[in-house]
Formats: C-alpha cells, sequence, structure tokens
C-alpha cells in the first residue's frame, strides 16, 4: 500500500490549517468567518424578537439554523435552492441546529430566537463540521451582545461544541478530510462534541467499506484529538478582545 499523500503535507492525525476571525460583519450580533484549509463558512448568529407560535407564551427561547452554500463554492456550479431546501440541506441544517443547542444550559433567555446563518463560501470537504464550530462562536457572542445591551443577566452558554470529519480513506484512518479524501473514502465519519469531551453526535457510514471496532475506537480517537485542537482555537478567538 503507497502511503497516502495528504493537502498542507500534513500527517495522518493532522487537522488542516485552521482560523477563526469573530465580527466578520458590522450588523449581526455575533459572526465568524472560519477556514478549514480551502474550506471556508461565514457564521451569524442574528437576535430576533419572538419565538416559534409553539413556543409562544413559555417565556423561553429557541435557537434554529440554516445553511447555504455559494452557487460558485464548488468546483461546478450549484444551483441555488429557492422555494424548497434539498434533503442534503435540511440534514446538516437540523445537525447545525442540534449541536449549536447542546452548548446551552436551557433556553431560559426569555421569547427571543437565535437564528445561525452557515454559509459556505468555499467548499473543500468538511463544510457541516466547519459550519458547527464557527457557530458556536458566533452565538457565543450572541449572548454577550445581549448580555451587554442589559437584556440578558446570565449567558446560556455552558459549553463550546465543536466538530470534525475523519474517515478511512485508502485503507487508513484519518482525520478532517478534504474534498479529494473524502470522495474516495471507504468510511466517513463526522464527530460533534463538546468541551467536556461528551459526544453530541456521531455520523458514521460505510460509503464503499465495512468498518470494524477497532477502526471505529481509531476513528474517535482522532476526532476526539481534532477536537480538543478546535476547542483550543475557539476558546482563544472567544478570549481575544472583540474588534
Amino acid at each position: 500500500m503507497s502511503e497516502l499523500v495528504r493537502s498542507y503535507d500534513r500527517a495522518l492525525n493532522q487537522m488542516r490549517p485552521v482560523t477563526i476571525e469573530r465580527a466578520v460583519t458590522p450588523y449581526a450580533e455575533g459572526s465568524c468567518l472560519i477556514s478549514f484549509g480551502e474550506t471556508k463558512v461565514l457564521c451569524t448568529a442574528t437576535v430576533e424578537e419572538g419565538v416559534p407560535g409553539w413556543r409562544k407564551g413559555t417565556r423561553q427561547g429557541w435557537l434554529t439554523a440554516e445553511y447555504a452554500m455559494l452557487p460558485r463554492a464548488t468546483r461546478t456550479r450549484t444551483s441555488r435552492e429557492r422555494g424548497q431546501v434539498g434533503g442534503r440541506t435540511q440534514e446538516i441544517q437540523r445537525l447545525i441546529g442540534r449541536s449549536v443547542r447542546a452548548m446551552l444550559s436551557g433556553f431560559d433567555f426569555g421569547e427571543r430566537t437565535i437564528k445561525v446563518d452557515c454559509d459556505v463560501l468555499l467548499a473543500d470537504g468538511g463544510t457541516r463540521t466547519a459550519a458547527i464550530t464557527g457557530a458556536c462562536v458566533a452565538v457565543s457572542d450572541a449572548f454577550s451582545w445581549l448580555m451587554a445591551q442589559g437584556n440578558l443577566a446570565i449567558s446560556p452558554v455552558v459549553h463550546r461544541v465543536a466538530a470534525v470529519s475523519v474517515g478511512i480513506v485508502d485503507g487508513v484512518p484519518v482525520l478532517d478530510l478534504d474534498y479529494p479524501e473524502d470522495v474516495r473514502a471507504g468510511v466517513d465519519m463526522n464527530v460533534v462534541m463538546v468541551d467536556t469531551g461528551k459526544f453530541v453526535e456521531v455520523q458514521g457510514t460505510g460509503e464503499h467499506a465495512t468498518f470494524d471496532r477497532g477502526e471505529l475506537e481509531a476513528l474517535l480517537a482522532l476526532a476526539s484529538a481534532g477536537i480538543a485542537e478546535l476547542d483550543a482555537a475557539q476558546g482563544r478567538a472567544l478570549a481575544a478582545p472583540r474588534v
């Protein structure tokens, strides 16, 4: 078996270069531009008064997420989803929403809705995992904004959440798949965790092969290490002064 050559000359257990830039849009209450290598996602968190109808009268808030990919984020143009959102997009939106809600102690922030928008500017694999990781930063800043405005005494954010892809490519477990690796991966998995080390979600699929318990454990170990790196990057970004 020939040695797997990876982008950025990285080892099997290495992430692509990760950058997190906060407060990139002047109007959103929270925003973040995150890059996993060539994958770039703009995440914004908007605070809106009011909640969905089923939530009214509860004095509880809500958090929801939307995901979209710009037409030329990919190698060939992808049509905009107008009117009806495709199944893949719905799946990713729900995953982002579940993941970011895991950051919160609850919804005791009044009848307000936090709307998270994750827009893929450039896609080279791992768009959903980058979106979750960036959304965490944007949502944290949105709740900090609410507190700074005097509208909230205590932030419900009690965890950070991050996500990464792992897979078996050319027979070996690897961390943070780029697009060429993702296309030929025998096994593909997305892992979401909070900063306590607990899992939010594990999505694992034998795309072109099956995998055994040992391979599963190897993939989870890779993901845990990668997410620890992402959590540290989020911590550094949130600790810096907000421009």
